[in-house]
């Protein structure tokens, strides 16, 4: 399990949650005030971590949703081919492949250090701007 439930309330700005399975980067929460028969809604914006894609959602602040456990690794780029980088991970020198986002390809170069992020199954090769 690479997640943990938390209630909406306990959201922030600036960390992530699980929007339909994927790993997301709240940018924006509004809530509502409690109405005559409801309790209070908050209006979450989201972007995805791998995908780039906005998301929006709405959920009671007493409602849980999950929030990724996001491993911060660090790995050597072993080479590079066809918009991908082989990485070598820094502790278990597992070797594996991550593409290489657009506009990043001039960015990565082999024999470097990259840091990359790993969280449901997927990886994603995170460069400090």
């Amino acid at each position: 399990m690479s997640w943990q439930d938390v209630e909406v309330r306990e959201l922030k700005v600036g960390r992530y949650m699980l929007i339909d399975d994927i790993p997301c980067k709240i940018m924006e929460i509004t809530t509502s005030k409690p109405g005559k028969h409801g309790e209070a809604k908050a209006r979450i914006v989201a972007i995805g971590i791998f995908d780039s894609q906005k998301k929006s959602v709405v959920f009671p602040v007493k409602h849980k949703v999950k929030v990724p456990i996001i491993e911060k690794k660090n790995a050597q780029v072993l080479s590079i081919a066809n918009n991908e980088a082989q990485l070598m991970d820094s502790e278990t020198f597992e070797t594996f492949i991550i593409p290489i986002e657009p506009g990043d390809e001039n960015k990565i170069k082999a024999g470097t250090e990259v840091s990359y992020w790993e969280t449901m199954g997927m990886r994603k090769i995170m460069l400090q701007n």
